[in-house]
Formats: structure tokens, sequence, C-alpha cells
């Protein structure tokens, strides 16, 4: 594998809205986040990836985007983003903006103009067909739920979107959208981006022709990804975009890559590959139904731990997974991967520590590093998030009472990954001055950055000691390029592995409350890290509290 300059570093994705308020008009913004460099510096993070702050009307939080060559208001100008980029810069850090291209929004100038001439050249820019009464182009579900397909204000056609109808879909078949596209990449890399993440991406290419699926909820519409198990040719889109826009830049990309084919990893992310990287969502798509949000289950221990390894082992060493613990579309993860009761200091540690070690770039998002959790909500009128509306609907079609729907929906928002950054335990966790766009979790008292700041057992400065351990220059090389290998997989609520390259290393945490011990095979040299206060070790008998996580050198 040849070496890169991005494969060492470590990740720190900031949900611009939700981050920090410099101005005190209740939304976080681009001055708020230059503010706070310092702090992610301090950390030890290396690559910032900014959630949309484009020009929009925040139809899906930004990603639904009006001006590609824009920042919106709500979060600055352009001149703060150019200082963004050089600050970060200063301190050796790169950013990363987020590049949302499977489609736009129906008020971007694009969209305008196919309304005004569907037949003419920016007809070509969608997916358009002539309206039918009573009957659909097809019968596609959306992502946020009911049909993929609305009418073209002012003519007989309808357009496809599937996700928001604010967010039509571009069709990548057409030479002149894609040739758009990359100009405005290129326009961004030129101005000094580390590089992208790029946003739902598998969906750039249909199924063609158009046809219908099997139903399988009572509205007759049938889930997107039938159709995208039989779109084919994706990587000739996705080759191209390399080749004309991040291969020239050396830029560092992470594809949002769902339903990929094994044999396909090679092409997304091997050494010549479509992207640099792409997120492991192995772990967030455990548990989840068909029929929606209502009737997911709680991952257990042990399936969090076949979830990691079924991915490591998937992509082996072909190229790098970036791994993800939350993001700005789930919810927090210390709620959903720690079993119900059991979400402390110490097991918070524990998740951070098994995820973090894993073969791939690591992905902190904003607040992970403290521990921050689930929003505890007491009323469907407190959520924003569209896709948790949706849900909620589709809870109480099943029959579910409306508090049963909110108690089921609410595992899983979004909105749980989106209230406001807890920075300290004054007025609105220290987010602003004014009123907050989003309601603050009220834990803030107790779990913010200013408390754990200087607190040694912190969640916050066991993240720092991760990152330190991953940079420090004597493993470095055996954690970022060596190989993982799974031990023990079958004992009970055990998750550990070895790390092995220039030296060995073995991560073990025991995840559960009950104490459980293991025999190592082999004698320790180094005790590299440890979440507990002791660490009972008899020869080569390891003892291990419940949740403790330890990190060794053999």
């Amino acid at each position: 594998m040849t070496k890169k300059w991005w494969h060492n570093k470590v990740a720190y994705q900031i949900y611009p809205k939700s981050f920090y308020d410099s101005n005190g008009d209740g939304i976080g913004d681009l001055m708020g986040i230059i503010s706070k460099l310092d702090y992610l510096k301090d950390l030890g993070i290396d690559l910032i990836w900014l959630s949309p702050c484009y020009q929009s009307p925040l139809a899906d939080e930004g990603y639904d985007i009006s001006d590609y060559y824009q920042i919106d208001p709500r979060f600055g100008t352009m001149d703060d983003m150019e200082l963004l980029i050089a600050e970060a810069k200063k301190r050796g850090m790169y950013i990363l903006m987020d590049l949302v291209i499977n489609h736009c929004s129906d008020e971007h100038e694009w969209f305008r103009k196919a309304c005004e001439d569907p037949d003419g050249e920016y007809g070509n820019f969608f997916y358009l067909r002539d309206k039918k009464e009573g009957e659909l182009p097809t019968n596609w579900r959306s992502y946020f739920g009911g049909p993929v397909w609305d009418d073209l204000p002012g003519t007989n056609k309808q357009y496809l979107h599937v996700f928001h109808k604010k967010q039509p879909d571009l069709n990548w078949e057409n030479p002149k959208l894609r040739e758009e596209v990359y100009r405005n990449i290129n326009w961004w890399l030129e101005k000094g981006l580390g590089g992208f993440r790029i946003d739902a991406i598998i969906n750039i290419k249909k199924a063609l022709p158009f046809k219908n699926y099997q139903p399988d909820r009572d509205d007759g519409l049938s889930n997107i990804g039938n159709m995208l198990q039989e779109a084919h040719g994706i990587g000739e889109f996705l080759g191209e975009m390399r080749d004309r826009t991040f291969k020239n830049f050396d830029a560092f990309t992470v594809g949002e890559v769902f339903n990929e084919k094994p044999e396909e990893i090679p092409a997304f992310i091997g050494e010549n590959g479509y992207f640099s990287s792409m997120f492991d969502f192995n772990e967030t798509v455990c548990g989840g139904s068909e029929k929606g949000w209502y009737d997911a289950r709680p991952i257990t221990p042990e399936e969090y731990k076949k979830s990691c390894f079924e991915a490591q082992a998937k992509v082996g060493n072909a190229g790098f997974l970036s791994n993800i613990i939350e993001n700005h579309d789930e919810p927090r993860g210390v709620s959903r991967y720690i079993p119900q009761g059991d979400c402390c200091t110490q097991s918070k540690k524990m998740l951070a520590a098994l995820n973090f070690m894993l073969r791939g770039i690591p992905f902190i998002y904003q607040g992970q590093e403290l521990g921050m959790e689930n929003m505890p909500f007491t009323s469907i009128e407190e959520v924003d998030d569209i896709s948790t509306l949706n849900e909620y609907q589709t809870a109480l079609k099943a029959g579910l009472s409306p508090q049963d729907a909110l108690s089921a929906v609410s595992r899983y928002s979004r909105d749980n990954a989106r209230t406001p950054m807890q920075w300290s335990n004054e007025p609105n966790a220290g987010f602003t001055t004014g009123t907050p766009w989003i309601k603050v979790n009220p834990n803030y008292t107790t779990i913010n950055a200013a408390a754990q700041q200087d607190d040694p057992d912190s969640v916050k400065n066991f993240y720092k000691q991760l990152i330190a351990l991953r940079k420090h220059p004597d493993y470095q090389e055996t954690i970022v390029y060596g190989s993982l290998e799974p031990v023990w997989e079958e004992q009970h609520n055990l998750m550990a592995y070895f790390r092995k390259g220039e030296r060995t290393l073995l991560v073990i945490g025991n995840y559960q409350k009950e104490p459980q011990s293991v025999e190592l095979p082999a004698d320790c040299k180094h005790v590299l890290l440890n979440n507990d206060s002791i660490l009972k070790l008899n020869r080569h008998t390891l003892y291990l509290n419940g949740y403790q996580v330890v990190i060794l050198e053999l």
C-alpha cells in the first residue's frame, strides 16, 4: 500500500448549526468554529469535516443546496470560510466540506430553469417524466417516506427525489451536469480544502430503464434499495470524478457508501480507489427493520462486536475504513451501543477504545469526546428532524400510541446528535447567548467540556490519550498500518483483538458490568491504556472489572 498523508490522521465532524454560536442568534457559525480551533488542536484533531454550510433553505438541514458557490448567511460569509481554512492550516489541520451531489435544492437555479423549460438544457439536469393521472412513473419509496415523484411546478411533468421533495435528484447520466459538478469541486479545492466527505453517493446511479418493484408496505411502495441493487456502472461516474478532481489535488475523500458489494471494495478504496476511505456503517444498520424505527431492536454487545469484525474482515488490507460511533444522521453512540442502564464514564471509555483502535481512520463527532447522550424528548413538538417526524407517523399507523411512538423514534432520532455542543454549565450549555435553534440536552450541567477539561479521569481526556497513543512514534506504524486479528470471539460480551505490525498490541474490552477474565497468550510488556483505576494481572491471567478496557503491548 502506498502511504498517504491522511492515513495517520484523526478526524472530527462538526455540525456547524450546533457547534458554537459567535453572534448570539442561536445558530452555530463559522466564526464560532474558528474560535474553537485551539480546543480541537489540543484534543489532537487533524481533519475537520463540516456538515453543509452552503446556501440552503434548510429543508434537510443544509443537505438541500441552493448555491454550491455560496456560504449560507446563517453561518457567515465566504471570507469567514477562507479564514477558517487559513487558521486551520496554521495549526496543521485540514478542512473537509460535505459534497452533496446526488441532489440539489428545488430553489437552485438549475431547478428553476428546468421548471421554466422542462424540455430545455436544464430539464435534462434532473429526472423528469410525463405526468399520468392516477399513476406514478415508479413505485419507489423515498428515504423520508412517501413516493419519490412530485409534480414539477407549472408543467405537466413530475421529477424524481429519493430524499425530501425539496431535494430533486441530479441526472448523472448527463455529461453537462457532471461537468458542472467537477467545476465546483475543483473551485473549492483551489481554495485550499483538504478534501470532502461525499454524501449519499451510491444514489447517483439509477437502474435504467425505470421500473416498479414488489411493494413491501401497506402504502404500495417499494424500498428504494430494491432499485439500487439493480443499478450497475456507478464506477464510470466515480472514476471520472476522481480523475477530474480529487486526484489532481491529492485530496482526502471519504464516501458515504451503503450496499457496496465485497468485490467492489478495492475499486472504492483500494490503491487507485474512487475515494481515500469510506465509512463503516455495519454497526449503524444492525437491528434495523424494514417496517421502520418502531420495529428496530437494540444492538447487543455481541452484535456490536460481530459487526465491527465483519466490516474489518470484509475490507482487510484493501484500503482504509473510516470508523464511527456516531454522526449527524445517527443517535448518540453511548446511548445506542451501551446496554440501557449501564451508560457511565467507564463504559463510555470502553466503547471509545474498542472503536478507536480498529484499523482505519477514526472519526469523532462533536460531543462524542465528552460522552454526550441522547436527548430525553418529552413531546414530538420538540423534534425538528424530518426523518424522525416521518418515522413517528409510521409508528402511529402501525398502531402504537403517541407515547410509545415517541419513545420508539426518540431512540434513533437524528436530533439526538444535533442538540447544541455542551461547552459548559452556563445557560444553553455555553453554546449561545441567545435562544438556541434546537433544545439543549438538560444533562449539560454535568456533561460538558469545561468540567472535563482538567479532569484526568474524564471521557474527553481518555479520547485525548487514545489520540496521543495513535500518534506515538513507537506505536503509530502498528496502529495505522498493522493488521487486525480478533481473539476470544466466542467469549460472551468480551471484545478483543490484536493490532500486529512492528509491535504486538492487544485491545480487550469487558462489554458488561459483571467481571470476567482472560488468559493472555504472552507476557505483558507495557500497559498502554486502562480506563479503570486498577489492573488485576496475575501472571498471564487478566481480571477485568465491568466495562474495563485495556490496551497492552505483549
